[in-house]
């Protein structure tokens, strides 16, 4: 049997405490010990929606490539995305720059998850939304890559450093805390680049004719006018533990579950791949996928 055909995580039959129309998550990076797996699938079994966005970064191919880490609460967090897309939510998935290899399948579904390299979302009440990863306007990304795997393996430093500290802050009974999303603040450079990329993407948005656009890649969650165009980043679950829903009227909100993090448990990763299935190009799932962008 695959292992992912069942669910291993034992909720069935999962109660939903939000129910929304659409919900847009992105930079989970299952692959990764950063990634918070346990908060990601309390928050997936909560919340019951329309359609399902995976804003890229879902996972880190670029981790699994320097050592493999998958432990089960990461294969959980696969299992109940497909789940949702049998029983019937609108699974989309458009890959970022740690999922690229991904973006080979654009236009193929997998396990009832439609793989397209961008597209636009109708709200509720008429607005337009832009749908990217985002990593496509970081000049890093674009014009030195080796800079952003050394970048990366610093940010992995950081998490590491991280961990720890909030292992002690769990024992003198405070809250979870993020240094790099402090950093991220505090540090001049970090500012001006996030402000930079959030002007870049907006920008291209109002060329695509959007009046918004919703995408991740920075780990930084926002919602704001820039220039007319509504800007939304949907954050991450390795530092912020956000996600950007849509209520049934076209309203839009960040959940914030940071508040809700407990320190990490280090875990036995699976010794050997997990085994999906295969992708498949599916012509007859054109009626649902959404509109590709030229």
């Amino acid at each position: 049997m695959n292992a992912l055909a069942e669910p291993l995580d034992g909720h069935d039959a999962d109660v939903a405490t939000l129910r929304v129309r659409t919900v847009w998550i992105s930079d989970l990076h299952l692959g990764t010990p950063g990634c918070q797996a346990r908060a990601l699938l309390d928050f997936l079994r909560s919340v019951e929606c329309q359609t399902l966005y995976l804003v890229g970064d879902i996972i880190d191919g670029w981790q699994l490539r320097r050592a493999w880490y998958w432990p089960q609460a990461h294969n959980d967090v696969v299992q109940k995305l497909l789940r949702k897309a049998r029983k019937g939510t609108r699974v989309i998935f458009v890959p970022g720059n740690h999922d690229e290899f991904a973006r080979r399948y654009v236009s193929h579904n997998f396990g009832g998850v439609d793989v397209v390299e961008d597209c636009m979302h109708v709200t509720a009440d008429g607005r337009r939304l832009w749908i990217t990863h985002g990593d496509l306007f970081d000049g890093v990304i674009q014009c030195a890559k080796w800079l952003a795997y050394a970048g990366d393996a610093a940010y992995e430093f950081t998490l590491k450093v991280n961990r720890w500290f909030n292992h002690v802050r769990a024992k003198l009974g405070l809250p979870y805390w993020s240094l790099s999303r402090y950093l991220k603040h505090k540090v001049k450079r970090a500012v001006s680049y996030i402000d930079d990329f959030e002007v870049a993407v907006a920008r291209e948005a109002r060329k695509r004719g959007a009046h918004g656009v919703v995408c991740g890649h920075i780990h930084h969650a926002e919602m704001r006018d820039i220039d007319g165009v509504l800007y939304c980043n949907d954050g991450d679950w390795v530092e912020s533990l956000t996600a950007l829903v849509e209520h049934h009227d076209g309203r839009l909100e960040i959940i914030d579950r940071s508040a809700e993090a407990l320190p990490q448990v280090a875990t036995r990763p699976l010794s050997l791949p997990v085994a999906g299935p295969v992708l498949v190009p599916e012509p007859a799932l054109r009626e649902r996928e959404p509109a590709l962008l030229p």
